[in-house]
């Protein structure tokens, strides 16, 4: 990637990318800033606490008051629920967990494989809604998409005697750009709703996020965004990128070798067997997985525990697959591929656990409160409707991307604020984290602080010796405009017809 400024040449974009690049990398890294944050709010605790501030909750009429933790009674609070803020950290265990299972179905070839299927038996007249399909769908199981799926569709578009650089761009779309949409949940999803159900709670102690909360909305994003992606490819992209003329010749693509289609099929009966007790124990009135006291489908076991049904259906279809593929002799090579998914969230625990701390800080002060009790007065007063506001945030979330990568990092810093602050004016949770999730998704792709940006530059070099960071935001850009349009126009419909977003969860409070 250049370090150096690009000339007048390059154009704006790239400029502004060129400074925005920097900035981000001075940052210091994201669980020191944590810590920073975490201090801050010990001192700004104080300071509040000195000027005496106060608000009405509009709820309970109740006075609320920043509380000091630079005190005595403050450094007991820090000292004794230092293990207990990490340990009870809503998305540290479901991510434990969710990828516990993902690591059994990465490590025996399940993924790879299911996709390589999925892209090479596509005919050629939907290879590109193919592409961008597969590159959402494999959000599911992380970093899987970035570095299988991205060179992989590279390599399917040059045999096929199109610019390889056009299938990179269309999987990258997909798997970043697409990055809210999916089939289904994945592990950004229990991640997220834990964050949020931390934050809704500063406002209503009560209250809880459940992992399928954006689903409905997630179901019908993918098919949007993945024809988006498609015509974006096929009208602007391709166009522009003309016939290749590199020097990478054509590969032949491998085949699936009778022992790969003897673990697929082995996974598919898996997984209709697991599909086949999911039904009977949510579809009769009485079924086991429902709520066994009001039979309820909405709060019941199977929807609280959707993370152990992830994990269980995960590991079932890795181990089918590996026992037909050949890939599992014995329990060892299971225990490993979950072994190796833990290997690959060190730094993201290490991460969570400074998180923990400055979320249970900031809600200690009441700080998160007082901002939202006066942010939302504020907001109530500018006389802005629902609809401005949420395509506002839309816009500050794809802002802020472009200069802190991770999801969860800025969802943790986030959630405090403006859950709280919308609910206060009536809005849901759920309709504040997917508005997030849509400004967090269109500007992945052309943000340099996303983790895989590197990787995604050193692919397109493959193909095209001289290219950098300009080369990759101009072919990624007409992706994220053409994304931001067709999700805020889908969710300005959705809000009018004020449609649920997910099981049990709709865009208003009840009051």
């Amino acid at each position: 990637m250049t370090k150096t400024a690009p000339s007048g040449k390059s154009g704006f974009v790239s400029r502004f990318l060129y400074i925005v690049e920097r900035v981000g990398n001075a940052l210091p890294h994201p669980a020191t800033l944590f810590a920073m944050f975490a201090g801050m709010a010990l001192l700004v605790s104080w300071v509040a606490s000195m000027f005496h501030l106060e608000v009405v909750h509009p709820g309970t009429g109740e006075l609320i008051r920043p509380v000091n933790l630079m005190s005595v009674e403050g450094l007991h609070l820090i000292l004794t629920k230092m293990v207990y803020n990490f340990t009870s950290f809503a998305p540290l265990g479901v991510v434990l967990v969710a990828m516990l299972g993902i690591g059994i179905a990465e490590g025996t070839g399940l993924i790879g494989v299911a996709l390589r299927l999925l892209v090479l038996s596509s005919p050629r007249k939907i290879l590109t809604f193919v592409v961008v399909f597969a590159g959402i769908m494999s959000n599911t199981a992380s970093e899987v998409g970035y570095v299988l799926l991205v060179p992989l569709s590279a390599v399917i578009f040059l045999a096929v005697g199109r610019h390889p650089i056009a299938g990179l761009a269309a999987a990258f779309a997909g798997v970043s750009g697409g990055y809210s949409a999916n089939l289904l949940l994945g592990t950004i999803d229990p991640l997220l709703a834990g964050l949020s159900q931390e934050a809704a709670q500063i406002i209503d102690k009560d209250y809880m996020v459940n992992p399928a909360a954006n689903y409905y909305f997630m179901f019908v994003s993918t098919f949007i965004i993945a024809a988006a992606g498609t015509w974006v490819t096929e009208k602007v992209v391709e166009p522009r990128l003309g016939s290749y003329s590199g020097t990478e010749q054509a590969e032949e693509i491998k085949k699936l070798s009778n022992e790969e289609k003897r673990g697929l099929w082995f996974a598919l009966i898996s997984a209709v067997v697991m599909g086949l007790i999911v039904l009977a124990g949510t579809l009769p009135a009485n079924g086991f997985l429902r709520d066994p006291e009001t039979g309820s489908l909405l709060h019941s076991p199977f929807m609280s525990g959707i993370v152990a049904v992830l994990f269980i259906t995960a590991s079932i279809m890795g181990i089918a697959y590996g026992i037909g593929a050949g890939t599992v002799r014995n329990d060892s090579d299971v225990m490993k591929g979950m072994g190796k998914s833990m290997e690959t969230l060190g730094t993201y625990i290490v991460l969570v656990f400074f998180a923990a701390q400055f979320v249970a800080y900031f809600k200690w002060t009441n700080l998160g409160l007082i901002l939202a009790i006066k942010g939302a007065e504020a907001l109530q007063a500018s006389g802005l409707g629902s609809i401005p506001l949420m395509i506002g945030f839309v816009i500050l979330t794809a802002v802020i991307n472009m200069v802190m990568g991770s999801a969860s990092a800025k969802w943790t810093i986030m959630a405090p604020v403006f859950i709280p602050m919308f609910m206060l004016i009536g809005y849901t949770p759920e309709l504040t984290q997917v508005v997030y999730r849509i400004g967090d998704s269109v500007t992945n792709i052309i943000s340099p602080m996303m983790s895989y940006f590197a990787l995604i530059v050193a692919f397109i070099q493959r193909y095209d010796k001289k290219a950098g960071v300009g080369t990759m935001i101009s072919v990624m850009l007409p992706y994220t405009v053409v994304f931001f349009v067709v999700w805020t126009i889908m969710l300005v419909g959705w809000m009018l017809l004020d449609l649920p977003l997910g099981p049990d969860a709709g865009l208003w409070l009840n009051h």
